[in-house]
């Protein structure tokens, strides 16, 4: 396979930015491009419409039909100075339930990261080291179930053995196993055919109307695409930006309509506590008040039986503001959490391959201007073989610098798809809160249009005629 880098040489790095930091990624080997398709094991698979590897053929329904995972707290257990949180972690794909700690989770992500850097792994809730209260602990579980469920729908991690022995292996020392699966083998750069072909991919994606307009005589053909498959990495990350910033506002408002919802339920509560407490009071009636005996006495007992609507109205709206925590709140976040990950990778890949790409070129250049100044000084042959040996090794890594560039951004290519594909999880969320609003109004309205008519008998008359207490008037003036 013939280099594509002899374009791009010395002080031409392309279009590629150059004020880049950072080494999250793997450090590329200085590999030829033929031993990496001839070590490559089978490709990993991306279901996949035939002719166009680069296409996804996902649904939403598919991936989230892939497995459901549960993620709940067991007791704590007490060790000699700390508690320890536990979680147990349940997959219905593979019908099983294990043990986890909070550490066997960050293994278990770091080992994600290093078989497949280019691609969308969730990021981890904190570790709070200490004080940390009950809800702070709900809060990471429920972070946790998020992270597990997004990587066990995703296409490459759902197929492999990293998932599978963190959901079912039942020992005591699963970092060791999650490590030891992981570390045997190379990332997905080294494992996929597809990866020296990653260029010519994406190449082919280019509109030929688009590729006119540029004068042949000034600009190469490879750096033209190169500059437009930055062109698109560039647009959709500030398409995901601004639809993650949105959505974070959405989640925002809805946590609040939810907790108004369980504060309401609280104040509903209260409220009918306090009325069974004006019924149940047993201080003597002063002789003073001892004409209207009848009427404290009435309403006493009216509204001691009025604290149980009360109370059923509370329970609604309780049970409202639960429900929105989990079919809005939760799902909300879910999709945060996916759209973080898809900025985050978008991060490592311009502090990680692409600088370490130019940062290589860059050298490439200062070798090469030392070649010539060798050779312009006739130096001894012996230090000129060294300097053009050094010079054929750099070329090397440079080309698997290309590849793995280009590898790169051909995953985030198809993990934008991904996020597409989510995309549709906004009708489901809508539906639900809908859903959920007229559901508790319909059942809260029961109960107050029940307790409406109970209210006729707070008062009595003179004659023992109820007589329920007029609205005041519109002014709010009282009369004379």
């Amino acid at each position: 396979m013939k280099s594509h880098v002899g374009g791009q040489r010395g002080s031409q790095a392309g279009p590629f930015p150059r004020d880049h930091l950072g080494t999250d990624l793997p450090t590329p080997q200085a590999i030829e491009p033929q031993a990496i398709v001839q070590q490559a094991p089978a490709p990993s698979r991306m279901q996949m419409p035939q002719g166009n590897p680069l296409l996804l053929s996902h649904t939403l329904q598919e991936l989230l039909a892939r497995d459901t995972v549960q993620v709940e707290l067991i007791p704590e257990k007490k060790g000699l100075f700390l508690k320890h949180v536990e979680y147990e972690v349940s997959s219905q794909r593979f019908k099983s339930s294990v043990y986890r700690r909070y550490n066997d989770f960050v293994v278990f992500q770091e080992m994600l990261l290093h078989k497949f850097p280019y691609r969308m792994v969730p990021a981890l809730p904190p570790k709070r080291m200490l004080g940390a209260d009950r809800e702070f602990i709900e809060a990471r579980r429920r972070a946790l179930k998020r992270f597990v469920n997004l990587v066990a729908r995703h296409p490459l991690f759902s197929e492999d053995v990293v998932l599978k022995l963190f959901l079912s292996f039942s020992g005591s020392d699963v970092q060791n196993k999650l490590k030891e699966s992981a570390q045997c083998v190379g990332d997905e750069f080294l494992n996929c055919k597809l990866a020296t072909r990653a260029k010519a991919l994406q190449c082919d994606e280019i509109s030929v109307d688009s590729v006119v307009l540029i004068p042949w005589g000034h600009l190469s053909s490879c750096l033209w695409h190169a500059a437009d498959i930055q062109a698109q990495f560039a647009i959709s990350r500030e398409l995901i930006r601004n639809i993650y910033n949105s959505f974070h506002k959405l989640r925002d408002r809805a946590e609040r309509i939810a907790s108004r919802a369980i504060d309401n339920a609280a104040d509903l509560l209260i409220f009918g506590k306090e009325l069974s407490a004006i019924g149940s009071d047993t201080t003597p009636l002063p002789s003073w008040a001892a004409l209207n005996s009848s009427t404290w006495g009435s309403l006493k007992q009216a509204l001691k039986g009025l604290s149980v609507e009360f109370a059923l109205l509370a329970d609604k709206a309780a049970q409202q503001g639960k429900q929105e925590e989990n079919d809005v709140v939760e799902k909300l976040s879910l999709f945060l959490d996916l759209l973080q990950s898809y900025k985050d990778l978008c991060e490592r890949h311009e502090k990680g391959v692409l600088h370490k790409h130019q940062r290589a070129l860059h050298k490439y250049s200062l070798m090469k201007r030392q070649m010539m100044s060798a050779t312009a000084q006739n130096r001894e042959p012996e230090s000129v073989e060294q300097l053009e040996s050094r010079i054929v090794e750099q070329e090397n890594a440079i080309q698997t610098m290309e590849l793995r560039n280009y590898f790169s951004l051909y995953c985030l290519h198809q993990e934008t798809q991904l996020i597409h594909v989510y995309l549709p999880l906004t009708s489901h969320i809508l539906r639900a809160f809908v859903n959920s609003q007229i559901q508790g109004h319909k059942e809260m309205s029961k109960v107050w249009n029940d307790l409406r008519p109970k209210l006729s008998c707070l008062f009595a008359g003179p004659h023992s005629t109820l007589t329920p207490p007029c609205s005041p008037p519109e002014d709010g003036l009282c009369p004379h």
